[in-house]
This record gives structure tokens, C-alpha cells and sequence, in this order.
């Protein structure tokens, strides 16, 4: 117990002393702050707090736009005093995040008439990124339905592709979709005409697998992948995929990877808890859809496989690139949108790192991962390491090999030395878990003389009731569902939370009920009794930190009532392990 308690202090200490650190990373200018109070609190409850604001503080806060009532950001005029004031008020409980409201600069943009419309490219900040580099030198392999050279595909380099449909060497589209991705990889650029491209100045290798129908066999497309790798790829993307395993299509994709060739899949469109073939392969990053604010596109799969996610378009906003029309062949600019579209984005931007200087492929796939804009609160892998950000991507490559300096700077940037972080709404809210842990192990203490504190029943109940093994509630391995890591990672009281992906407890579980039952069940048992009795006693623990950190109930909301109604539970979690021990005791007397 006392080793468990330096331990932690430790933790404390160490992580308290690192979010004091100012960073590596050059900070920004600003003189607002931005308030993101979080959805799941009353109207009610956010004009009392932004009263209060504006009479402790002597400033008026006020909604960012009539488009931000709904994701309740506001903004308030202030400079570093009032930005660590608030997030040490009341005010920080209630709000997602509170952070300077930092001033940008518009870059320079490309000429292109359309380039206005397409959200995209803005959204994972290429713009940023063309400063440094524009994937020149670099080859991309589009394996696809082909590619035809429409006029904004006139300026960019195209290298010797292959037909793998009809055995030629001329790889023209008949269906519209391989030039899309085409288009979305290195559509030319700052020529005056229709939109651009993320890595305009990268070369396109055509290899046409799939028919004018968009189907196509695994053969064609394993064969199309060696090709690639053959005649000096440095990049491939695959939007297309099944759901049937292929042992000549992973060979094939082992073969590229084992060249140093990075191969980028769409994760596929069934909305499924698992990424499709061939993104579900270990040595393909598997890339799932956004829409145009960020969140999952309702089509994209998520969950096992996942690596990363880019923008693919929602029915508000596709993705717009020239093609084909497949009726009659001639050029026209359409919006698609699909994780087929979402692929090439990141396929581009891999292409744009490697020309910054980084190799192999799995060095691009961390500098892909490290420098995302990281999504904190995704129970259900819809976004994989995060949002796609060719900027941070560049930048990071740039400085060389992933040091610890680059890691220590993108862990400060993402929020992790922060000790708020931690404390609320990090991935994982260590010092609360920790304090449920010890919780109820402190109540077990109470009831010494009854308990045999050290038994491995009453320790893994007091676990399996107070906090459960919370570091693998965000843990992911490739193919594996993930329903089980988030069981494993959640407490009896946050059983539900596992179940529907919510952050909200549910009444039912967050209560004495559970304890009621395992109890009645397991009393008579020699030894699960007393994992019985650590349950209850765990959820004790576990409620009453919950009633303290963070109230919130399903259908109570998170006020006086919930808080009322987890302090009575957790008391009558403790008596009943009392009353349980007590009758144990009368037993083993008579």
C-alpha cells in the first residue's frame, strides 16, 4: 500500500512538473480566450457561468457566431492571467476545453477558380505544407479504374502505368473514379483553371484494375501492387477493398512494404466496426472518412484496423475534383465522397513527408500518426491516431528523425503534460482512477479485522468495482474488435459507457444493484465471496469520486440530484459489504 502511494505521488509530481515546462514549440499571439463548454450541460447552467465570468472578471463574453449555439464556443477578450484564472475556476468543470483564441495568418493560396470550394484541402492544412514541400520526386501509384489525362491533369508527371483489365499498357479510365483520386493526389495546381491537388508536384503512376463497372479481382490488383513496387513507387493507394482475406493480396502488399513502399487503403463504406481488405492488412495504413466539421462520415467504417483519418465529404459537402463522365467520356468537374476519397489524401501527404526526407515506410506512418490533430474522445476508433494534418506531418519530417525533443513537442501541443489533461477529459483520467483504486482499498483497510486484505478475490473485486483495467480502455490491436479492451478498461459502474460508446453513466449500473446481486450470488462461495464483497466495495470507491470529479448520469444529468444519488449508492455499497462481512463473521463464530 505505501509503495502503491509513493508511486503515484510520483506520477503526480512528475506529471505536474512537465505541464509546467513552456515547450519547444514557438507560441502563437492572441487577445481572447475560447470558452467550448460542453454539450451535456444545460442552457441554464452556461448563462449563470458566463454571469459570473463577466462579473468576477470585469468582460463580456460572448457567442463566437449564430453558427456556434450548438457546440456552445464563446468567446471573451482577455490575455495569459485570464486564460489560467478561468482554467482554474469553477468554469473549467464545465467547459470541454478553455484555450487561447490564437491569431493565423492566411497563406498563400492557389490560383485555381475552384479551389474556394474545396474544404478539404484547407481542412488538413496543406496550404502550410506547400510551404515546405509539394511531393516533387515523389511517385504515386493509383490503383484504380484507371486515369485519363482531363486538362487539369494536363501539368502534372505521369510515369509508365500498366492495364491489368485489358493486358495494355495504356491505363485510361472508363468509369471516372480512378481519376477523382487522381485528381485529389496531384490535380494540377496554380495553372488558372478548376481546383488543385495535395501533392500537385508528385508524379502519377495509373494502374487500372477495376472495370468501367468499378469491380475488379484480387489477382489484377496483387499483380498491380508488385508492379508499383517493380518500377519505383513510393506510394500507393488502393480506394477500393471486400471483405474476403487474400493471402496473394497480403504477400503482394508485403512485397511493396518490404521494397520501403508506403500502400495506403480506404477503410471501406459499410459504416462496420472493422476496416476492410486490403486496409486490415498490418503493413497498409488504413485511412477511415470525415466529413466537412470533422466528424465520422456516417458511411466510414471505424473500430479494428483503423490507422488515421482525412476528409472523404458528407451530401453537404463531397469532394471535388475533374474526371470523367463515364456516359461519355468527356471531362467534368464532380463532387464524390466516400473513403475512397479519403485514401488519397493521406496517400498524398505520405508522399509529401518522404520527399521531406523520411524513409521507410513505417517511419511515415509515425510521422502520419504523431502529428494529427488528435480526436481525445473516441471510445469506438472512428478516427484512428486523428484528423490528417499535412502541415504538422511536413513540419515534423522535416526536422529529421522522430527524436524525443519532436515526441516531447507533440505531446505538449496535444494537451498530454498538461496536468488538466489528466485530471479532465484526457484519454484516460489517471489521478481519478488512481483515487478509486486507492479508495477502495482504503475502505477495505476499515474493515480490517474482517477481511483477508491481500487475497486475489477481494483484490481483483476491489479493481473489477472501482476503476477496472483502465489503461486498456484505449488500447488497439490491429484486426481485434475492440468491445473487449473497453469491457476489460471499464468498472462495474462504467459497464454501459463501454457498451454505447457514451461518457455518461448509467443509473442502473452506477449504483448498489450490481453489488446486491454478485453478492446474493457468491456469499456461500469459500473464496469468490470475497470478490464479492471487493466489488462493492470498489464501486463504493467508485461512485463516490465519480460524485465528487464528474456527477454525469444518464437521464439525471450531473447536478444536485446525480450527485445525491451517487453518495447514497456508494454509502449503501459500503454498508452492504459491511453487513456481508458482519454475517461472515457470525458464521465462522458459530
Amino acid at each position: 500500500m505505501r509503495k502503491l502511494f509513493l508511486i503515484c505521488l510520483f506520477a503526480v509530481s512528475l506529471v505536474w512538473a512537465l505541464s509546467n515546462f513552456k515547450g519547444l514549440a514557438n507560441q502563437g499571439t492572441y487577445n481572447s480566450i475560447v470558452l467550448d463548454f460542453r454539450e451535456d450541460i444545460p442552457a441554464a447552467q452556461i448563462s449563470n457561468s458566463l454571469e459570473t465570468i463577466s462579473q468576477q472578471y470585469q468582460v463580456a463574453p460572448r457567442l463566437n457566431s449564430e453558427f456556434s449555439t450548438k457546440d456552445n464556443v464563446y468567446i471573451v477578450k482577455g490575455d495569459k492571467n485570464l486564460l489560467k484564472a478561468l482554467r482554474n475556476s469553477e468554469i473549467g468543470k464545465k467547459t470541454e476545453t478553455i484555450e487561447p483564441n490564437y491569431e493565423y495568418k492566411a497563406f498563400e493560396a492557389p490560383n485555381d477558380p475552384d479551389y474556394v470550394k474545396q474544404w478539404n484541402l484547407r481542412s488538413i492544412n496543406v496550404e502550410s505544407a506547400w510551404e515546405e514541400t509539394k511531393g516533387a520526386g515523389m511517385t504515386v501509384a493509383v490503383i484504380d479504374t484507371g486515369v485519363t489525362q482531363v486538362p487539369d491533369l494536363e501539368q502534372t508527371k505521369f510515369v509508365k502505368g500498366y492495364d491489368f483489365v485489358n493486358d495494355k499498357e495504356e491505363a485510361t479510365d472508363d468509369n471516372g473514379h480512378g481519376t477523382h483520386v487522381a485528381g485529389t493526389i496531384a490535380q494540377s495546381t496554380n495553372n488558372n483553371y478548376g481546383v488543385a491537388g495535395v501533392a500537385y508536384e508528385a508524379n502519377i503512376m495509373p494502374l487500372k484494375v477495376l472495370s468501367a463497372y468499378g469491380g475488379g479481382t484480387v489477382a489484377d490488383i496483387a499483380e498491380a501492387i508488385r508492379f508499383a513496387a517493380d518500377n519505383n513507387a513510393d506510394v500507393i493507394n488502393l480506394s477500393l477493398g471486400g471483405a474476403g482475406e487474400s493471402q496473394v493480396l497480403k504477400e503482394a502488399v508485403d512485397y511493396a512494404y518490404n521494397k520501403g513502399v508506403v500502400v495506403v487503403a480506404a477503410a471501406g463504406n459499410e459504416n462496420r466496426n472493422s476496416a476492410s481488405y486490403p486496409a486490415r492488412y498490418p503493413h497498409v495504413i488504413s485511412v477511415a472518412a470525415t466529413g466537412p466539421s470533422g466528424e465520422k462520415a456516417s458511411y466510414s467504417n471505424f473500430g479494428a484496423g483503423v490507422d488515421i483519418s482525412a476528409p472523404g465529404g458528407s451530401k453537404d459537402g463531397q469532394i471535388l475534383q475533374e474526371t470523367i463522365d463515364p456516359e461519355t467520356g468527356g471531362a467534368m468537374f464532380a463532387g464524390f465522397q466516400g473513403t475512397s476519397m479519403a485514401s488519397p489524401h493521406v496517400a498524398a501527404v505520405a508522399a509529401m513527408v518522404k520527399a521531406s526526407g523520411v524513409e521507410t515506410p513505417d517511419e511515415i506512418l509515425q510521422v502520419l500518426t504523431q502529428s494529427v490533430r488528435k480526436v481525445q474522445e473516441d471510445p469506438l476508433n472512428h478516427f484512428g491516431a486523428g484528423h490528417l494534418d499535412a502541415s504538422s506531418a511536413v513540419k515534423l519530417a522535416l526536422k529529421g528523425q522522430i527524436t524525443f525533443r519532436d515526441f516531447f513537442r507533440w505531446l505538449r501541443e496535444n494537451g498530454y503534460l498538461n496536468l488538466r489533461f489528466w485530471l479532465d477529459g484526457g484519454a484516460v483520467a489517471l489521478l481519478p482512477k488512481i483515487a478509486m483504486v486507492l479508495g477502495s482499498y482504503l475502505l477495505a483497510w476499515f474493515l480490517r479485522n474482517y477481511l483477508p486484505i491481500w487475497s486475489w478475490s477481494l483484490g481483483s473485486g476491489l479493481i473489477f468495482g472501482s476503476s477496472g483495467l483502465f489503461f486498456l480502455r484505449g488500447f488497439y490491436v490491429f484486426d481485434l474488435p475492440q468491445w473487449p479492451f473497453r469491457v476489460m478498461g471499464s468498472s462495474i459502474p462504467e459497464m454501459g459507457n463501454a457498451i454505447t460508446g457514451g461518457t455518461l453513466l448509467n443509473p442502473i449500473l452506477a449504483s448498489v444493484l450490481i453489488p446486491v446481486i454478485l453478492i446474493a450470488l457468491l456469499l456461500g462461495h469459500p473464496s469468490w465471496k470475497w470478490f464479492a464483497v471487493g466489488s462493492s466495495l470498489g464501486v463504493a470507491s467508485c461512485l463516490a469520486v465519480n460524485a465528487v470529479v464528474d456527477p454525469g448520469l444518464l437521464w439525471l444529468g450531473d447536478g444536485t440530484i446525480a450527485r445525491t444519488f451517487l453518495i447514497v449508492n456508494a454509502l449503501l455499497c459500503f454498508g452492504l459489504a459491511r453487513l456481508a462481512m458482519k454475517d461472515e463473521k457470525h458464521r465462522t463464530a458459530g
